[in-house]
């Protein structure tokens, strides 16, 4: 119980003080505040690894804190440094570590927690200062810079947190990526969505 609840704590902690901190960063840096926000849910991910967090808490955690992002759409009052009117990844973020915690294994579904939060994270910074350096306003585009700091930090995961053949870690990866960049679909939803069906393989 002691050790569940300072998981909790520490988990909670970082990415409440992420969101504070963006805060004082302001709306023009929203963009990278998003993928800092990303980025904080990563120690709750390797707490959730390790057993300090249950899905039991992990899951319904994960579902109220899209649920609390959700409303904020609704009613029109954002939070303007990380959220962007008509653009609800976060609340999907949120929804679909909801989802693959409760009905994945642990290891899977950290790895694609992982990807979610890492790769996506590294992937927007990439590309915003890409777009930023050569003068251009930074928009939804997905460009290969991007794309390939998602591969590499994805690969990483892959061998790390997967099972089996390296080819099946690659193929998972570069698959991952391909659902990151597609464009119909918001990619925090088309990647666990894509990750989950990928899961009997491994």
């Amino acid at each position: 119980m002691i050790e569940t609840a300072l998981g909790v704590a520490i988990a909670a902690s970082c990415i409440i003080i992420t969101i504070f901190l963006t805060s004082k960063l302001g709306p023009e840096w929203a963009w990278i505040n998003r993928k800092l926000i990303h980025f904080s849910i990563v120690p709750a991910a390797l707490l959730f690894y390790y057993g300090m967090i249950p899905k039991e808490i992990f899951s319904p955690a994960a579902a109220l804190f899209g649920i609390v992002q959700l409303a904020t759409h609704l009613k029109h009052k954002e939070l303007s440094w990380y959220q962007l009117n008509h653009n609800y990844g976060e609340v999907f973020f949120a929804f679909s570590a909801t989802a693959i915690t409760f009905f994945l294994p642990r290891d899977y579904a950290t790895a694609l927690l992982l990807v979610m939060a890492i790769s996506d994270g590294v992937t927007g910074v990439v590309r915003h200062f890409y777009f930023r350096r050569n003068g251009l306003k930074v928009k939804l585009k997905k460009h290969w810079t991007g794309s390939l700091a998602y591969l590499a930090t994805a690969l990483v995961i892959a061998f790390i947190f997967l099972e089996g053949e390296a080819i099946r870690k690659v193929i998972w990866a570069v698959v991952l990526m391909l659902a990151e960049y597609q464009p119909w679909v918001d990619d925090n939803l088309a990647v666990p969505l894509v990750g989950s069906l990928l899961f009997p393989l491994y």
